[in-house]
């Protein structure tokens, strides 16, 4: 066997795809997709960073190794391909193909850019929408959903205003290429505000009708589904629980139960409390690198990422003792880091619960064996 194939067939995707000049595709799951190089189908070409196979659902263009990926991009002929893929010679590709590949790049790009931006305003509107349609908390779901998380009203005499609900809310989710209301009823609806205290989006939180009234059980076609979801863009923003005039503390948990409890428990007096709603929107994207994927490191280009208000002088994350240690500790991490670079002078903390639960678990009672539990 020529050796030489197995060099090939070790060459990093990502590597293959920047020698190849595929440009425009993005990381989902384990796969690279977007654009495909030959007909310029938006978001119909992926390659599986793992097995290296490829498929566009377009034009079919379709392989399982390195080698056959660059025979059909480049139209090599096998043993050229392999020795274009081992560096041994030059690719040669006609200067009219290649002009009409970049034309059909640029023009999927720039229609995926455009879908981003209509996807981005339609769900803007949606969850303003939804914030304009629904009740004042007290007055509905909200008290005895939180009651079944443990928040009894002497802990929370008044309820966030960031908290409300809808009697009657649809749960629609986007199974294959059609959107499908998988459930409806009673939901808590809470309000997602960006830096200038803009509503961007709204956190919805199904409740199950029946006492006790926690979270719903959603199926479809027996499939459990997640009974919270997001609608409108998170990037940057939080859900501000509390914030007393005068605040210089932000303590900050990724769901809305877990910062509660902080709030509800007096843990910093006179300080504000906010959700990160998740933790990827709390740390920002990190740098990457060799060694670094759990160096807590953040990439200071990323312009969305959360960032605490000029008046913060403290910042304190808490960490989810029932997900992956080193990498939430990676990521919150990231995002002091980020904080303090952007915020000088602002000093940062991890406060942990303890292995295997979230804050509210330690206020309920479960253990971390209860399935019941949430990451909120």
């Amino acid at each position: 066997m020529d050796p030489r194939l197995t060099e090939a067939k070790a060459i990093p995707v990502r590597e293959l795809v920047d020698r190849l000049g595929i440009t425009g595709l993005r990381v989902a799951g384990g796969e690279l997709v977007g654009p495909c190089p030959l007909c310029g189908g938006r978001d119909r070409f992926g390659i599986n960073l793992h097995s290296r196979a490829f498929l566009c659902r377009k034009c079919g263009i379709t392989g399982g190794d390195s080698i056959e990926l660059v025979r059909q991009v480049l139209n090599l002929s096998f043993p050229d391909a392999l020795t274009w893929a081992c560096g041994e010679a030059p690719a040669s590709i006609d200067p009219k193909e290649a002009a009409r590949r970049r034309a059909l790049a640029e023009a999927a790009e720039q229609r995926q850019r455009e879908a981003q931006n209509r996807y981005r305003e339609q769900s803007l509107r949606d969850a303003r929408d939804i914030w304009a349609r629904s009740r004042p908390g007290s007055q509905g779901v909200v008290r005895a959903y939180l009651r079944a998380r443990g928040f009894t009203p002497e802990m929370l005499p008044e309820l966030p205003e960031a908290l409300r609900f809808l009697v009657d809310h649809p749960c629609v989710k986007k199974i294959g290429h059609e959107l499908v209301t998988v459930h409806r009823g009673p939901c808590m609806i809470a309000g997602v505000l960006d830096a200038g205290g803009a509503l961007t989006a709204v956190h919805q939180t199904w409740v199950d009708p029946e006492p006790p009234h926690g979270k719903a059980r959603i199926t479809w076609q027996g499939t459990p589904m997640p009974a919270k979801m997001v609608r409108g863009s998170k990037k940057g923003a939080a859900i501000r629980l509390c914030t007393p005039e005068g605040a210089d503390t932000l303590v900050m948990g990724e769901g809305i139960e877990t910062t509660l409890t902080a709030m509800a428990a007096g843990a910093v007096p006179g300080a504000a409390y906010w959700a990160g709603v998740d933790l990827g929107n709390m740390a920002g994207r990190a740098r990457r690198g060799e060694g670094l994927r759990y160096a807590g490191l953040p990439d200071l280009e990323d312009r969305e990422a959360f960032v605490p208000p000029a008046w913060v002088r403290r910042l304190i994350f808490i960490q989810d003792g029932d997900s992956d240690p080193r990498a939430t500790r990676h990521k919150l991490e990231c995002g002091l880091r980020r904080a303090m670079a952007l915020r000088p002078g602002l000093r940062g903390q991890i406060v942990h619960p303890g292995e295997g639960v979230d804050l509210n678990d330690v206020l309920t009672g479960r253990d971390k064996q209860d399935d019941t539990r949430d990451n909120e």
